[in-house]
């Protein structure tokens, strides 16, 4: 009765881990997820298997497939196109807005172009939230900018 109760714990792990994996997706859960509910599977219908070696065959065999299987799901479900980039280089030029106070001496102004926000610090002077700006350079992880009069 306890090997019973076994298969049945297995497969409650095994069933866990795949909704785990279901909610914070990164394939580390799935393979062992799968391998967890077909072995407390196997074991509900041969209840001696654990006492057996097949059971390090099925379990191998089993992992090798479900792992084979989350590749190939990953692949189908992932997006085909690759992230955008923004290069430093192609943003001198570009135009946005300022959505907290840029300042000259100061990194912690914020601007955003093109729906991407970037800390920024202002060529002359301080320009105020709301105000359109242009990047003159990039340096670094932010942007020198300047109001667009």
């Amino acid at each position: 009765m306890e090997l019973l109760a076994l298969g049945w714990i297995l497969i409650s792990i095994g069933v866990i881990l795949l909704l785990v994996e279901a909610f914070n997706p990164g394939f580390f859960l799935a393979v062992p997820g799968t391998t967890l509910i077909i072995i407390g599977a196997v074991s509900l219908l041969f209840p001696d298997i654990f006492s057996s070696t097949w059971i390090i065959l099925i379990g191998i065999v089993t992992a090798l497939v479900a792992a084979g299987g989350s590749v190939w799901l990953y692949a189908r479900i992932t997006p085909d196109k690759v992230p955008s980039t923004i290069s430093q280089d192609s943003l001198a030029g570009k135009t946005g807005m300022v959505t907290i106070t840029v300042e000259e001496d100061s990194i912690k102004g914020k601007v955003v172009i093109g729906n991407v926000d970037w800390s920024a610090r202002s060529a002359g002077g301080s320009i105020a939230v709301g105000k359109k700006i242009r990047v003159v350079e990039s340096v670094g992880v932010h942007v020198v900018v300047e109001e667009i009069k």
